[in-house]
């Protein structure tokens, strides 16, 4: 095969690929700890909760004041945030991410 063959695939063929590729992926980090995993009661928790920003902080043992004191924030504002009731600013999510060591977009609902 030289650098000017190539191949054409269908675009379901395509995804099929990338999809293969990612499940790889993800399944390595699984087997090396990189990425958590959640028991099934710890899904229901999950499910159960008011937000995906309250089952994290539950999740990791905080109370809301001291996650806010943590981040520099009102408890009032993060109560707000958990119910939805309030927004928080990007700046904000990002420190709640970092102190409990998940994605920004793991503590946003319906992204």
């Amino acid at each position: 095969m030289s650098d000017t063959d190539t191949v054409t695939l269908t675009r379901a063929a395509y995804e099929d690929l990338i999809d293969a590729r990612d499940h790889g992926r993800a399944m390595r980090e699984i087997a090396t700890g990189a990425v958590e995993t959640l028991t099934g009661a710890e899904v229901d928790a999950y499910l159960a909760a008011p937000s995906n920003l309250a089952f994290w902080r539950h999740h990791r043992g905080m109370t809301q004041a001291a996650l806010a004191a943590e981040i520099g924030i009102a408890q009032p504002s993060l109560a707000q945030a958990e119910t939805g009731r309030r927004g928080l600013s990007v700046t904000t999510y990002a420190k709640l991410a970092k102190v409990l060591r998940v994605r920004i977009e793991d503590l946003l609902d319906d992204v």
